[in-house]
């Protein structure tokens, strides 16, 4: 299936969509975004990494910042912190510069590790994105984490390529919908910048139909 480009959702949704689908509608589909301390070193991280006019040039390497990338197959799209172009007898044709070159996209996270593999998935995409813009294949990337200052080679193995087609896939089948699913309390809830916006506690309370027949009840009994 190919997607247009007035269809494509944002590759960094898919942090949101896997720490939690409501979470992720409420900022993909209902447009609502709140800050906290979490989010804001995000940002500060993210916006020193995405110099769109950054290109560094060193002998047989090239480094770029917020390289605008896409693809229509998975119907994505979103900005690389970093991509690496090192220069090889395999890889891609970029314009303007000579011979071929091996990609390397490299992802910036405040932090560290996190339990899920959700930031694994975000740079498999970035990657499946920057192969069918360039016609090449990627066999790896690294994530930059913040608190622990170095990197972590992720290498897109075939089951990862293909987690990420099937969470894009889920991705646009419920913008389709655009149905904001109900609140599901979690631990996760803390941590939340939408928290008041979700106002999770409601997920618990009971329905004006079940408050009114208990009420019924126990004015008959």
């Amino acid at each position: 299936m190919s997607w247009r480009e007035d269809e494509y959702l944002m590759i960094s949704g898919i942090q949101h969509f896997l720490f939690c689908r409501r979470q992720w509608t409420l900022i993909h589909i209902e447009q609502q975004w709140a800050e906290n301390r979490l989010t804001a070193e995000g940002e500060v991280i993210h916006k020193n990494a995405h110099r769109d006019d950054f290109v560094e040039k060193r002998r047989g390497l090239l480094v770029t910042r917020g390289l605008r990338v896409s693809s229509a197959e998975l119907g994505m799209t979103g900005q690389c912190d970093v991509v690496e172009f090192q220069q090889s007898e395999d890889g891609a044709i970029l314009h303007g510069h000579r011979g071929r070159w091996q990609v390397r996209p490299v992802e910036y996270k405040r932090g560290k590790d996190k339990d899920d593999h959700s930031d694994m998935l975000q740079l498999c995409c970035e990657a499946m994105c920057l192969e069918s813009m360039l016609a090449c294949r990627i066999s790896a990337g690294d994530l930059f984490y913040h608190e622990i200052r170095r990197r972590r080679e992720i290498l897109f193995s075939e089951e990862l390529r293909k987690e990420v087609s099937a969470i894009a896939e889920e991705m646009h089948e419920y913008f389709r919908r655009g149905k904001t699913p109900k609140a599901k309390p979690s631990k996760k809830c803390q941590s939340c910048s939408l928290r008041e916006t979700c106002l999770p506690k409601l997920g618990r309370m009971p329905s004006v139909s079940s408050y009114l027949n208990r009420m019924m009840e126990e004015t008959l009994s």
